[in-house]
């Protein structure tokens, strides 16, 4: 190994590319499907370099589902922050950050969409409670709405859980090169987000 790869992985950057190197697999071979001999090949490091900052393979997996759910909130939180005072403009604009993290960070959203059941125990109940807090976010607004009457749902928290599906679901399907840009997908799943609460104004 050369003396330029042996400082990356010595450092924060030789341990991002553990985690990018097991994105790439965990997204084209699945959790159990691949080995730490497979992160470590698309690392272009020795298994044992992995051992320097990971324990083991589900503590990578742990650690690239709470990074990223913790990005996305703060995204998330960012936008509303941002957002006017109306629960109209604060639903759309946590939809446009929501669909945006979920194209722009595609392979991590991928990783998180699909490997919860390969968490263990500890990992899972992390992981739970991130989700909780990023589902608190939308769930906050659209009862807010309801209250002050701007949205005429009957069923508030069926429209979160819809709203949430919907958006982490572009990162199945959406494609870069494909006739929608992220921003363009973001603003109209801000539109579609907004129709499932029944805005009264």
């Amino acid at each position: 190994m050369c003396a330029a790869k042996v400082a990356a992985v010595a450092t924060g950057t030789g341990r991002q590319v553990i985690l990018d190197s097991a994105v790439a697999n965990m997204n084209e071979r699945g959790y159990h499907g691949t080995s730490m001999r497979d992160i470590a090949r698309g690392a272009d490091i020795t298994v044992a370099s992995i051992y320097h900052h990971f324990a083991s393979k589900q503590e990578i997996l742990q650690d690239i589902m709470v990074r990223a759910l913790h990005d996305a909130i703060a995204m998330t939180r960012g936008a509303l922050l941002r957002s006017g005072g109306a629960p109209a403009d604060q639903l759309q604009a946590l939809m446009r950050a929501w669909v945006m993290f979920h194209t722009t960070r595609q392979l991590d959203a991928m990783v998180g969409a699909t490997e919860i059941r390969s968490l263990d125990d500890a990992g899972r109940r992390l992981v739970v409670a991130l989700r909780d807090e990023q589902e608190h976010l939308f769930r906050d607004v659209v009862e807010r709405g309801v209250e002050e009457g701007d949205f005429a749902t009957e069923f508030p928290r069926d429209a979160v859980r819809g709203i949430i599906n919907m958006g982490q679901s572009v990162c199945t399907w959406w494609h870069a090169d494909g006739p929608l840009k992220p921003e363009e997908l973001a603003e109209r799943y801000a539109d579609l987000a907004l129709a499932m609460v029944k805005p009264t104004v």
